[in-house]
């Protein structure tokens, strides 16, 4: 082995964590020779392509970290004696679950942590919010032993957060865990910048993917924070949209419920990745939707709802825009009666309370989930 190549093995990217190497662009970690001599001279952070293009022109490049070695990484947390901070979104909370954590977890204790708090109405009180979602992290076979509430991108709440690791470590290490783009990385910013001063350590993005191997950050007590790589969620809907149309469907502030009173038999269209039929039910209701204020939403009548997708889709109906139409996952739908006040959600895109006793479907496209849940509001 040469001598270059000995000295990349001692190096990780100060984004991702991936080690770096400059022999092959499609594997984790690529950075160009010269890239690599130039900071190192420099003395200056070193950064794989993938990471640096992705700070200084928000492009990704896709990734070839399969599953399973994203979850072979969490399986050390089983056998460590840690405190667990599971972070989901509060805003795509079924979007954002870990598939059978409980099995990584061991006898560590959770910290579950609700981001993107900033995104929720005010009127939503919050403690009825921390209830919620402690009984769905129950509902998953998670007992956390608290619920904290945050928004990383506002900083909202973060020292809160940190109070109350410090309470619950007890001097252990701690393992950052969540989905990918929960807002995991932007949080773990936020928790380097208030105990070191550096910004943007970890690489942050919309798009999902982004921490390819663990990150440990010391405390001063000799224990670490270990930020670990986001599980990919393939029902995610940020997996199916390009671009700036990931704005467009992501929330970017607050949200603004909108009430829409629909007769039975009508439909709404969420631009194009999305939609919702009142099929049956005994009168007029109200339903109010919780999605990106600059997603379009339009209403027409459930028997003329195909060919209207089909005429306006791409156009009218954008997202997704006309450059990638042909390769977008045709809508599924879902049909559900309901029995008591609940949320259709859509996962990635949104949700739409209901009201008891009614029959109604969700569409999405192929491998982006629908359910029906208790009403968060």
């Amino acid at each position: 082995m040469s001598d270059n190549n000995q000295a990349e093995d001692s190096l990780q990217c100060i984004g991702c964590g991936a080690f770096i190497q400059t022999q092959n662009p499609n594997e984790l970690g690529y950075t160009p020779n010269s890239a690599l001599k130039k900071a190192q001279e420099l003395d200056n952070d070193i950064y794989c392509q993938r990471c640096f293009r992705l700070r200084h022109y928000n492009e990704i490049a896709p990734v070839s970290l399969t599953d399973d070695d994203f979850l072979k990484l969490l399986n050390k947390i089983r056998d460590s004696e840690s405190l667990i901070v599971y972070v989901v979104d509060i805003f795509d909370f079924n979007g954002s679950v870990i598939p059978g954590l409980h099995r990584f977890v061991g006898d560590n204790e959770v910290l579950l942590v609700g981001n993107k708090e900033d995104l929720l109405p005010q009127s939503l009180k919050r403690r009825k919010l921390k209830d919620w979602l402690r009984q769905r992290a129950n509902e998953q076979g998670i007992r956390p032993i608290d619920v904290a509430l945050v928004s990383a991108k506002t900083n909202r709440s973060v020292d809160g957060l940190l109070s109350k690791i410090d309470d619950y470590r007890q001097g252990k290490d701690v393992y950052v865990v969540g989905v990918t783009n929960v807002g995991k990385s932007t949080l773990i910013n936020q928790i380097i910048r208030q105990n070191t001063g550096i910004q943007e350590l970890i690489t942050t993005s919309k798009f999902p993917g982004t921490t390819l191997d663990q990150i440990n950050i010391n405390l001063d007590d000799g224990s670490k924070i270990v930020d670990t790589p986001g599980i990919i969620h393939k029902e995610q809907m940020a997996h199916y949209l390009k671009g700036k149309d990931l704005k467009i469907v992501e929330p970017q502030k607050q949200i603004k419920p909108k009430v829409y009173q629909l007769n039975p038999e009508q439909t709404l269209f969420f631009g194009g990745v999305g939609r919702f039929d009142y099929v049956q039910g005994n009168a007029k209701h109200g339903f109010t939707v919780y999605v990106e204020n600059n997603l379009l939403i339009h209403r027409t009548k459930l028997a003329n709802a195909d060919n209207f997708y089909e005429k306006h889709f791409g156009e009218l109906l954008t997202p997704p825009d006309a450059s990638y139409i042909d390769d977008f996952p045709k809508l599924v739908r879902y049909e559900f009666k309901t029995t008591e006040k609940s949320d259709l959600v859509i996962e990635g895109l949104g949700w739409i309370t209901v009201p008891e006793d009614i029959v109604i479907a969700g569409w999405a496209p192929k491998g982006v989930s629908v359910l029906i849940r208790k009403s968060m509001i």
